[in-house]
């Protein structure tokens, strides 16, 4: 008997221990959940006409068909990864993330069984090697729509998107060609019906020259295969994703007539004449938007808050680009996340200066900062992009950031910004990196926010007080470090110099131990990473 009760009492403690671990574990992943703040995307839709509101279900269907494409280019088949899952956090994590890997933790595995995530996602194979692919001969092989596959006998091929994934595509373009039929904005209706031609074709260029001609839609609809951040192996390939945007027209209104100052804007830049020679299209404008959806890439991990299309060069040499600001997205990040991370970390008597409008426009500049400078090296032997390969995204968005904040500061001298303060920008700006480091080092954002954190850093355009672990900002040398930042990486882009950027990357682009302390407390207060959104046609009313 004695025995048997010694066998029963250790039996009882392993399943309480095993219990609470299976606790603790489940208790951790809910943690990582939390950390994306809930945000409601309910979109104001009463102005819209009867026949709008008929086409919008139907562009949430078409958005739901990219979010599938997404999961397969991303990570591959969704419900087998789905079915091994058994408790809800880890489920919900995973559709945050699209796959078993944490983005905003430099894509480290959190699902047992998986390692690494394949620099190249799903557009390569596994087991394909750098000296593979450059001895691959085929034209198309860095296509932004090509995937590359081994055929029966083991050899790479090159494969278009609208073949690869044809019926999905064909499902999208078909509804995409009825949402056209029910819109009375001629230039909507133009811009729907040649995306849904370019679905089925991988050539976009009619359909992006046809949306930068739209001006007086009330629905936008961002759609088709885009960003290439996914591709971390070459940055070649474009991953699927779709918005669905409503037009706030007041305060589109109020910030349109920037689009025309970007020529000259471009002129002022803090760079030698050969850097800024190319002109930004005339018809680059900017818009102001409630995010009503979020589908594939740009809801993967951080959800985006402004928008800068389309990205061929060809398009911004003739017609510009569109910058489009989430403002309901945006505010959420600001109320929910910059601001609490800038009362801990701000000197205090320079929180005043953290504010929404100094934000909205850091940001809506950001996206005009991608407009300028140059795409096309000054040598004349190619782009910058085909010349800085993987290395190109981050700059990219390391510049638009410093431009962004530098166009403030030219708009404000110009006297287009009446009584600014440039504080409020400088300030918010550091808080703004303070939030968005957070997002680890690993995607092209986070290596552009280093750079830029520890080069204005170096410059003393801010300094850390150890008493109070608050950052204090230099005016004065902030203004400097800025010129200087924005002049280096310009040179850099048209120079084509690869060496010297991943110089710049592999010397700045890390997340350093003291601020990686000051994060950690950020972390401690539950002060969210990022939000996640709770969307879908019935938050509409659809």
């Amino acid at each position: 008997m004695k025995r048997k009760s010694f066998l029963l009492a250790a039996v009882a403690i392993l399943t309480v221990f095993g219990c609470n671990t299976k606790k603790t574990q489940v208790s951790d992943m809910q943690t990582k959940v939390n950390e994306f703040a809930p945000v409601e995307l309910r979109v104001d839709i009463i102005n819209l006409s009867d026949k709008e509101k008929q086409m919008l279900p139907i562009l949430f269907d078409v958005a739901e068909i990219m979010d599938e494409l997404y999961w397969i280019q991303a990570y591959g088949n969704k419900e087998e990864l789905l079915s091994k899952i058994a408790d809800d956090a880890t489920r919900e994590f995973v559709m945050i993330n699209y796959g078993p890997w944490e983005r905003l933790n430099d894509n480290k595995p959190f699902v047992d069984g998986y390692g690494e995530k394949p620099l190249g996602a799903n557009f390569y194979p596994k087991d394909m090697t750098r000296e593979e692919f450059d001895a691959f001969n085929a034209p198309d092989k860095s296509s932004l729509y090509t995937i590359i596959v081994r055929n029966a006998e083991g050899k790479l091929e090159s494969i278009p998107y609208h073949i690869a994934y044809k019926d999905k595509i064909d499902k999208a373009a078909d509804l995409l060609r009825k949402a056209a039929e029910l819109a009375e904005d001629e230039g909507l209706k133009k811009y729907l019906t040649l995306r849904a031609d370019a679905l089925q074709s991988d050539d976009y260029y009619a359909s992006d020259l046809a949306w930068m001609d739209m001006k007086n839609n009330r629905i936008d609809f961002v759609v088709g295969p885009i960003e290439n951040y996914e591709d971390a192996l070459f940055n070649y390939k474009a991953a699927y994703e779709a918005y669905i945007l409503i037009k706030d027209m007041e305060w589109t209104q109020r910030i349109n007539r920037f689009a025309a100052l970007l020529p000259k804007l471009q002129e002022s830049l803090p760079v030698d004449p050969e850097y800024k020679k190319e002109k930004p299209g005339i018809d680059s404008d900017l818009g102001v938007y409630e995010v009503a959806y979020y589908a594939g890439d740009c809801n993967a991990g951080s959800k985006t808050i402004a928008i800068n299309l389309p990205n061929d060069p060809r398009v911004h040499l003739e017609k510009g680009s569109r910058k489009l600001q989430l403002k309901n997205a945006m505010k959420a990040k600001f109320d929910k996340i910059l601001l609490p991370i800038g009362n801990m970390l701000i000197a205090e008597d320079q929180r005043e200066h953290i504010k929404f409008d100094a934000f909205f426009e850091n940001v809506m500049f950001h996206e005009a900062g991608h407009g300028l400078g140059i795409k096309n090296l000054v040598s004349g032997k190619g782009t910058v992009r085909e010349a800085l390969k993987e290395q190109h995204s981050a700059l990219e968005e390391g510049k638009a950031d410093i431009l962004g904040l530098y166009i403030v500061s030219q708009l404000a001298q110009m006297g287009e910004l009446p009584e600014k303060d440039m504080m409020d920008n400088y300030v918010t700006f550091v808080a703004g990196i303070f939030r968005s480091v957070r997002f680890g080092a690993a995607s092209s954002h986070g290596k552009a926010n280093m750079v830029c954190f520890n080069y204005l850093k170096e410059r003393g355009a801010f300094e850390r007080i150890p008493e109070t672990g608050t950052y204090r900002i230099n005016f004065d040398r902030m203004t400097e470090a800025m010129n200087s930042l924005a002049k280096d990486i310009l040179t850099l882009q048209g120079n084509g110099d690869y060496a010297g950027v991943k110089k710049l990357f592999d010397e700045k682009g890390f997340i350093t131990d003291e601020l990686q302390a000051d994060l950690n407390r950020v972390a401690e207060a539950n002060i969210p990473r990022d939000i996640r959104c709770i969307q879908g046609k019935e938050l509409l009313g659809l």
